[in-house]
């Protein structure tokens, strides 16, 4: 796929190693030459210099048959005139957005092919906020990722010694609990002086205390299996209720307001160095959070306002150091659960087995949103996981016998790659294209459906036609293979 991304910034280079990794013919467009000339060192890619609302310009990066644009530059204008150019004379297919206003998305007729003409707006911001919010729910995950509109959740979670689940093979927990909907897909075990190795799973596979247990399940069923991997008793982790902000930039403003909103739920407190942002800061989110002028790695602030004693601390400003630090101190003096927010892949790789217990990239938050644009086939949902070594992808199944080679299969008769895992099939939601077909057609939908089921597949189980199958790849090489699979042949209509 030909895609030029406008903005060679945190999220633009992110977006460019992820896509380039997968082989597609990647443009960035730049006002910054000394940025352009590093990307170009680092990833296959061509760049060039100049702003991506002249025409000229867009031309150079080969606009005239560009598959993809994804504006990504600093300021939402810029980017939203960009995808209004494209359309205009470029006739680009598909066009993406980063856009920090909320205003936008409300207004259909701003962002639709009359308005400015973007076909999908992201804000990472909004999806670090979401991200964070999931992480809060569930308090034992490390990740939590959803499927088929929230019926399903991919979760991570450290396992610990003790817990029922651990110590025990993957055959003794499907025995014990054959009643939750669940699977285990992959193992990461960390070992001395390297980094953490996959682990496929099969029955024999055993869960040793210090694993990272990727499981699939259904969303009820989510708490459960968080509990019997990571708690001792077993019992559902008491709810999160306590929480130190620190930074009020974009992220701390959006997670602090949503928190705030929730009354009675948290104790939110929201720590900024400057003191200008602090009385904005105040101005804007609700009275039950409190906002603190000071230094977030200030070790006689955080004590006085009883860091020992937050079930969990969020280190979200714009510095990377300064998060990794202020995580750290917090952890050291008795928080429960730290998170830090790093831009650099590089420093996140380093605080990979140290105290913090999760070091979250604001890129990767958001990557999959464009990933599902860039997968052929009809994908749903894409989400990079290990710091982009890894993905899960939600497929739908398209076609009859005639012209799928998945439907009216079982699993065992699929040709998939060795480790691949299909982790569960959500069956029974509406079928999208068929709703827009009939509505087109000015005709009414048959709204009448039984109540989606969540399947944990054997290898006996057969696929149906809409059926949303979600994988777990452990290497996105496999990527291209598996969506070749689920493609119908051109005499499906």
């Amino acid at each position: 796929m030909k895609i030029i991304i406008l903005g060679a910034g945190r999220v633009g280079q992110s977006v460019a190693d992820s896509l380039v990794s997968e082989r597609n013919d990647i443009t960035v467009i730049d006002t910054d030459a000394a940025r352009l000339r590093d990307l170009e060192s680092r990833f296959d890619l061509r760049g060039v210099v100049g702003s991506g609302i002249e025409p000229a310009v867009l031309a150079e990066a080969g606009a005239h048959d560009t598959d993809l644009l994804i504006a990504c530059a600093a300021q939402d204008e810029t980017n939203l005139v960009c995808c209004k150019i494209a359309q205009l004379m470029f006739n680009i297919p598909t066009r993406i957005a980063r856009v920090r206003s909320t205003g936008f998305k409300a207004e259909e007729r701003l962002v639709g092919p009359e308005g400015f003409a973007v076909d999908r707006i992201i804000c990472p911001e909004e999806s670090l906020t979401r991200y964070i919010g999931k992480l809060i729910d569930y308090p034992e995950a490390m990740q939590v990722r959803e499927f088929a509109g929230g019926r399903a959740c991919l979760v991570s979670v450290r396992a610990r010694q003790g817990a029922p689940m651990v110590s025990h093979t993957i055959a003794e927990l499907r025995e014990s609990s054959p009643e939750v909907a669940m699977r285990l897909v992959a193992i990461y075990r960390r070992f001395p002086d390297e980094p953490d190795r996959f682990v496929a799973c099969s029955g024999e596979t055993r869960i040793e205390p210090g694993d990272e247990v990727f499981v699939l399940a259904a969303q009820e069923n989510i708490a459960h299996v968080l509990s019997t991997l990571h708690r001792q008793d077993a019992r559902t982790a008491p709810p999160v209720r306590r929480i130190m902000i620190a930074g009020g930039g974009h992220v701390g403003l959006r997670l602090a307001h949503q928190l705030g909103q929730q009354a009675g739920r948290f104790h939110v407190k929201i720590i900024e160095e400057d003191p200008q942002r602090c009385v904005e800061l105040a101005s804007q989110l609700p009275p039950d959070v409190l906002v603190l002028q000071g230094d977030t790695t200030d070790e006689d602030l955080l004590g006085d306002e009883g860091v020992e004693e937050l079930d969990l601390f969020l280190a979200l400003t714009d510095d990377d150091e300064d998060n990794i630090m202020s995580s750290l101190l917090a952890k050291r003096m008795g928080a429960s659960r730290v998170l830090a927010l790093i831009n650099r892949r590089s420093y996140a790789d380093l605080m990979h087995g140290t105290e913090i217990d999760i070091a979250l990239s604001p890129a990767q938050a958001m990557l999959g949103e464009l990933l599902a644009y860039v997968r052929q086939g009809d994908v749903q949902a894409v989400h990079s996981l290990r710091r982009g070594v890894a993905e899960a992808l939600e497929i739908v199944v398209r076609g009859d016998r005639k012209s799928s080679r998945v439907v009216g299969r079982k699993v065992s008769e699929l040709p998939l790659p060795r480790d691949v895992h299909i982790g569960l099939i959500v069956r029974g939601l509406p079928d999208v294209q068929l709703t827009e077909a009939v509505e087109a057609n000015d005709g009414d939908a048959d709204t009448a459906t039984t109540m989606p089921e969540v399947i944990i597949p054997r290898s006996s189980t057969v696929l149906e036609s809409n059926d949303h199958v979600v994988f777990f790849l452990p290497h996105k090489r496999l990527v291209r293979e598996v969506e070749k699979l689920f493609r119908v042949s051109a005499t499906f209509f």
